[in-house]
C-alpha cells in the first residue's frame, strides 16, 4: 500500500505514464538488438516535446533472438494502480518495415466494440503506439536498419492489477491497458486543480479575453483551438472539474463560454453532474436512450443503446439511424450549464469522439 499523501500543502510530484514506460523499454531493447549496447536508462521525448530520462531495472538478450528491458512505473503522487509495477518490453526484429504490437503478460486484449482499438488488438492505446513507433523508426534511421520491429509490452502482475480497474467491465481481458496522452501523470488534487482552473479564468479575463473555452483534455483543446483560433491563455484545462468553471463564472463572468469534451463526459454534464470523473458520476445509457427516443429513436434502437458497451457505441448506433444524439446531449449540457452560470454569459457546448472530431454541438 502506498503512503498517504500528507495533509500539509506541498507541490505534488508528477509521474510518467505506462505509455512512457513502454516507449523507454522498447527503445532500449531495440537498441540492444541493433547495437549490442546494454542501457541503464532510456532518453525519450514526450508528445509535447519534453525530454525525460527513464532508469531501467534490466536490459538483456532474451530467447528467440529477442531482447527485453524493464522499468518501474512511477506515478508520482497520483494514486495510480500501476505505481511501482514493472513495465517491460520484449522486442524482435522483423524483415518487413514497420512496428507490430503484441500484448505481453499482464497487458489486456480488446474483446468488445466501442473502444479506441479494434476487437482483438492489444490494449495499447494510440498515443503510446505512436510514441513507440516514432522512437523505433528514428532509431532504425540512425543505424541504417531497413527492417521492422515486433514489440510485446507486459506489466508484472498486470492481470491482478487490472481487476481493480474498469478493464473487465469494458471487455479488456487479461490485463491492463497501456495508456497516456501526454506521457505525464498529473497527480489528482481537487483543491490544487480547482485553484488552477480559477487562476486560468482570472488570467484570461485580466488579459482582455472575453471568450474562453473550457476543455476536458488535449483533444478537446485542439478542437477549440482549431475552431476559434483561441490562444492558450483562453483555453482552460478543466479536466473533470466542469463545476469549478461554471461556479467561478458567478464571481468572474466572461461574455462567452465554450465547453468541449469527450461525448461520454459531456453526457454526464447533460445529466446534471459537475464532477465528470468516474469516481463521482457514471454514464447513464438509459438516459441517452430516452433522449434519443425524443428524437424518434425506435424501441429497438433504444434497447440496443441501453445494451451498448460504451457511450461512444451508443452514439454510433444512434447516428447510424439518423438520430442526432450528439447535438441532443450537447443541448442538454448547455441548458444545465446555463442554470449555473450568471445571466448574460453565452454558453455553447461541443462533444468530440476519440479522434477529436466534433460529433455534437449546441450553440
Amino acid at each position: 500500500m502506498r503512503d498517504e499523501t500528507p495533509e500539509q500543502p506541498a507541490p505534488l510530484r508528477t509521474g510518467l505514464t505506462t505509455g512512457s514506460c513502454a516507449t523507454a523499454t522498447s527503445l532500449a531493447a531495440a537498441r540492444l538488438l541493433l547495437t549490442g549496447l546494454v542501457s541503464e536508462h532510456a532518453d525519450i521525448v514526450l508528445p509535447k516535446g519534453q525530454q525525460v530520462v527513464m532508469p531501467l531495472v534490466f536490459c538483456r538478450l532474451a530467447e528467440g533472438e529477442s531482447a527485453e528491458a524493464g522499468t518501474v512505473k512511477d506515478a508520482g503522487d497520483d494514486p495510480d494502480v500501476t505505481h511501482g509495477a514493472i513495465v517491460f518490453a520484449r522486442v524482435r526484429l522483423l524483415s518487413e518495415p514497420g512496428v507490430r504490437f503484441l500484448a505481453g503478460p499482464g497487458v489486456g486484449t480488446v474483446t468488445r466494440a466501442g473502444l479506441a482499438l479494434a476487437i482483438g488488438e492489444p490494449a495499447i492505446n494510440p498515443v503510446p503506439r505512436k510514441m513507440m513507433t516514432d522512437h523505433l523508426l528514428a532509431l532504425a534511421g540512425e543505424h541504417g536498419y531497413a527492417g521492422g520491429f515486433e514489440v510485446s509490452i507486459g506489466v508484472e502482475n498486470g492481470a491482478e492489477l487490472a481487476l481493480k480497474t474498469m478493464n473487465p467491465r469494458l471487455g479488456i481481458v487479461g490485463g491492463l491497458s497501456i495508456l497516456g496522452t501526454t506521457g505525464i501523470v498529473r497527480p489528482f488534487s481537487c483543491s490544487a486543480y480547482i485553484a488552477s482552473i480559477h487562476q486560468g479564468v482570472d488570467v484570461a479575463r485580466a488579459n482582455g479575453y472575453v471568450h474562453i473555452a473550457a476543455c476536458t483534455g488535449n483533444q478537446s483543446e485542439d478542437a477549440m483551438r482549431l475552431r476559434y483560433n483561441l490562444p492558450d491563455i483562453a483555453l482552460i484545462e478543466m479536466g473533470d472539474f466542469v463545476g469549478a468553471v461554471l461556479k467561478h463564472l458567478r464571481r468572474a463572468p466572461v461574455e462567452k463560454l465554450s465547453l468541449c469534451g469527450g461525448f461520454g463526459k459531456i453526457s454526464k454534464l447533460a445529466a446534471g453532474h459537475m464532477d465528470l470523473h468516474s469516481r463521482n458520476s457514471s454514464i447513464d445509457l438509459p438516459q441517452l436512450a430516452s433522449w434519443a427516443a425524443s428524437a424518434g429513436a425506435s424501441a429497438m434502437l433504444q434497447q440496443d443503446m441501453c445494451a451498448a458497451n460504451t457511450s461512444q457505441e451508443a452514439l454510433l448506433l444512434a447516428h447510424e439511424q439518423g438520430v442526432p444524439l450528439g447535438d441532443i446531449v450537447c443541448e442538454h449540457a448547455r441548458q444545465f450549464a446555463l442554470s449555473v452560470v450568471p445571466e448574460g454569459v453565452v454558453v455553447e457546448c461541443f462533444a468530440i469522439d476519440r479522434q477529436g472530431r466534433i460529433v455534437g454541438s449546441a450553440q
